[in-house]
């Protein structure tokens, strides 16, 4: 771990994101929690706080806002605290069939999952540059290496985040500053109540703890690794969806998901 190091979580206060917290707090390094419950936010940062003795700063923001990313930019930049690592861990999903679903819910997922992500690297991304350090890890999922009917709006803003987080890592050789993306499988989070999938055949077939999943792509990040699938049933499974024909791939996930 690089000293004095400051790491930014978003989506912190619960699942896989409070794990990394705990996560990288092991290794001392100072933390930037964000998420929208300031009184679970400020729970863990008392445990860590304590546990550590670290320095834990806490900032409740609602990243789905389209000028949330600016604000929590420019409000560290004026406290002068130059983010190290950022971790972009919010998000949601929403279950059902597309053209069923609450369009604004949709939206507000893409806002969240796809383009706050996006403009929270894009600023914080040139200081690390600049500094020759650091890096970003992006929480995606398995769900990014093929289509998801029944979730296809969350698919699809999972693979973007591989696709960036890919792309990115190529263009940071040399830099210091290093990209990885972690692409859990079903993992039991919140996420599970939210899209209201507790009785899907993919969960009902078994979940990853959060805490083993946030261990994977913490270590996976310092290793300097692009891509992180916890499990071998989940390393297995997006391997066999890249050589299956999409149609089979489209229906398999169709079952699982319906």
């Amino acid at each position: 771990m690089p000293p004095s190091e400051i790491v930014l979580i978003t989506g912190a206060s619960s699942g896989i994101g409070l794990e990394l917290a705990r996560a990288f707090a092991r290794d001392r390094s100072d933390l930037v929690l964000v998420a929208r419950r300031a009184d679970k936010l400020e729970a863990l940062a008392r445990e860590l706080k304590e546990k550590h003795g670290i320095d834990v700063r806490v900032v409740p923001k609602d990243l789905a806002r389209p000028e949330s990313p600016a604000e929590l930019f420019e409000a560290l930049r004026n406290r002068g605290v130059a983010v190290d690592v950022l971790v972009n861990n919010a998000g949601f999903g929403m279950h059902g069939r597309f053209a069923e679903l609450d369009a604004a819910g949709q939206l507000e997922m893409v806002q969240l999952n796809v383009v706050a992500l996006t403009a929270l690297t894009r600023l914080f991304l040139p200081g690390m540059i600049a500094r020759r350090k650091g890096g970003v890890l992006n929480v995606a999922s398995t769900a990014a290496f093929q289509p998801g009917p029944m979730l296809s709006a969350y698919y699809a803003t999972k693979a973007f985040v591989l696709s960036l987080t890919e792309g990115i890592s190529e263009e940071l050789r040399g830099t210091g500053v290093r990209a990885t993306c972690l692409c859990p499988g079903p993992t039991t989070t919140e996420f599970i109540a939210r899209a209201d999938m507790a009785e899907s055949k993919l969960f009902q077939a078994g979940a990853m703890s959060a805490e083993r999943a946030a261990r994977k792509g913490h270590r996976a990040f310092r290793r300097g690794k692009v891509v992180a699938i916890p499990g071998i049933v989940n390393s297995l499974g997006a391997f066999a969806t890249r050589l299956s024909p999409r149609w089979l791939a489209r229906k398999v996930t169709m079952i699982l998901n319906g």
